[in-house]
């Protein structure tokens, strides 16, 4: 039987970033719960895994372009007036020395962690209201503690986290529950790409399976209605934090 949201209506998500490792694992599990889906990819990504799901719509935007994402949002209402969950998965990453930083990888990580989470969230608000609706950030480890070569990328996960914190005291009066996930290491290629650039061997075998993200995400969306789930850790069995900051 189909899940319905507080009106008795099939429940709708949107998820950015879905395309990449967390994301389209995500999107395929909330459509085998009957979630109808808006996945989210960036214009020109290999999409070619989300193609073909039955209850998937696949949107290409850019994230980047913070009033093409706060048109999109509005449009989104618009057509669909209710929300029940929207999860910001998309993220990029520079590695590197702080010195070595330049003020464009700065305002691209910053664009794409932080600008545009919010900018999508504040547009789509009325329809997550509408709804009583979850939002889940997938912030990460570096958005609670200093990572070594990762100042840009930490410093736009604090933001959001400072952004998720204050989203979920103003809403929470509305009916809106907000959640941020902070995962140590996935096993994506985002992360093999971050490994690759610091000379640090890959070894998915040690890190987090996306699909326990995914599941994660699910539960949260799944809480019952008496309860808001706010912040969670999920660290790797075998913590391997200490090899990022050599």
């Amino acid at each position: 039987m189909a899940e319905k949201d507080h009106d008795g209506v099939r429940r709708t998500a949107v998820v950015t970033g879905a395309a990449g490792g967390v994301g389209s694992h995500l999107v395929r599990s909330l459509i085998d719960q009957d979630w109808q889906v808006t996945a989210i990819v960036r214009p020109g990504t290999d999409s070619s895994r989300l193609r073909g799901l039955q209850g998937a719509q696949i949107s290409e935007l850019d994230l980047g372009d913070s009033e093409a994402v706060d048109s999109w949002g509005r449009d989104y209402v618009d057509a669909n007036r209710s929300l029940g969950l929207l999860v910001n998965t998309a993220a990029i990453a520079v590695v590197g020395p702080v010195a070595e930083s330049t003020p464009q990888q700065w305002h691209d990580v910053f664009s794409t962690n932080v600008i545009a989470p919010a900018a999508l969230t504040d547009s789509l608000l009325p329809g997550l209201r509408e709804a009583h609706g979850t939002v889940v950030f997938i912030n990460s480890g570096a958005g609670e503690r200093a990572v070594q070569n990762h100042a840009i990328y930490a410093a736009s996960k604090h933001a959001l986290r400072g952004y998720a914190n204050t989203l979920r005291i103003e809403e929470s009066g509305n009916g809106i529950r907000v959640a941020s996930v902070y995962p140590g290491q996935i096993s994506t290629p985002m992360l093999k790409g971050i490994d690759d650039r610091l000379g640090v061997v890959y070894e998915p075998g040690l890190y987090i399976n996306p699909q326990t993200v995914a599941n994660t995400v699910i539960w949260i969306a799944d809480a019952p209605a008496d309860v808001h789930i706010s912040n969670v850790d999920l660290r790797p069995r075998q913590e391997v934090s200490a090899r990022f900051n050599v």
